[in-house]
């Protein structure tokens, strides 16, 4: 099967610009152009999630596709980021990125403690395999969708939305047995693939942006004085 998708959005040319506010020729344009490379592979990836050529692998849609994504940047905090994706939901469902908002609300409040989370000072919690890293097992909440929001979400959504709160806030939970759980909603192993990939980007994506707008707020360095000129000696 393939992906069934609507009318593509208009996304911007280079999105990782847009969110970070990056204007031509600004100083912030400067530092990407010294990694051209990087700077194309990471827009090429966002096209290849999100607008994918045909024939387009998998059943993942592009309503699912904003569905996840916005509910991963909401759970990593960039507000930018997550503006970003639950607008471009609402334009395809406009009832869904309400209820995609308010699981991220749901998500972000069921963690640890306050502050733990993929930024947070705390850090992922979770439990390690049997071994010397045990000792760092920290408990915490395996999240699930609001029951009143299940029908509207379905199946698929509810056990991406969990699959992408466990990868962010307690990746060490991941299991053979989290993944059984995404085939027995729904998803192929191609579809599941797609979601991890999902994940894994915008977690980059959402750390670079992050980056650059920490460098945007910083002050222009000064210029450097100019040496006095020496008065001769009598």
């Amino acid at each position: 099967m393939t992906m069934n998708t609507t009318a593509t959005p208009r996304f911007p040319g280079d999105v990782i610009d847009h969110l970070a506010d990056i204007t031509p020729g600004s100083a912030l344009d400067r530092v990407r152009r010294h990694r051209s490379e990087a700077r194309t592979q990471a827009q090429q990836s966002f096209a290849a999630l999100f607008t994918p050529a045909e024939p387009v692998p998998g059943t993942v849609s592009l309503r699912e596709r904003l569905a996840l994504a916005a509910f991963t940047a909401g759970l990593h905090g960039e507000p930018r980021s997550a503006v970003f994706y639950t607008r471009a939901l609402a334009t395809e469902d406009a009832e869904l990125a309400a209820v995609v908002a308010s699981e991220v609300v749901r998500g972000r409040a069921q963690s640890l403690q306050a502050g733990s989370g993929p930024h947070g000072p705390y850090g992922p919690y979770g439990s390690y395999p049997a071994g010397p890293l045990s000792r760092e097992d920290q408990p915490g909440p395996a999240y699930a969708v609001d029951p009143a929001h299940a029908a509207l979400l379905g199946p698929r959504l509810a056990a991406a939305l969990a699959h992408a709160h466990l990868l962010a806030y307690h990746p060490r939970d991941a299991s053979a047995g989290a993944l059984q759980a995404l085939q027995q909603a729904g998803w192929s192993e191609t579809d599941i693939v797609i979601l991890s990939q999902l994940a894994s980007f915008l977690s980059f994506q959402i750390r670079v942006v992050a980056g650059l707008r920490v460098l945007a707020a910083r002050p222009a360095p000064q210029a450097a004085h100019q040496p006095t000129t020496l008065q001769a000696q009598p």
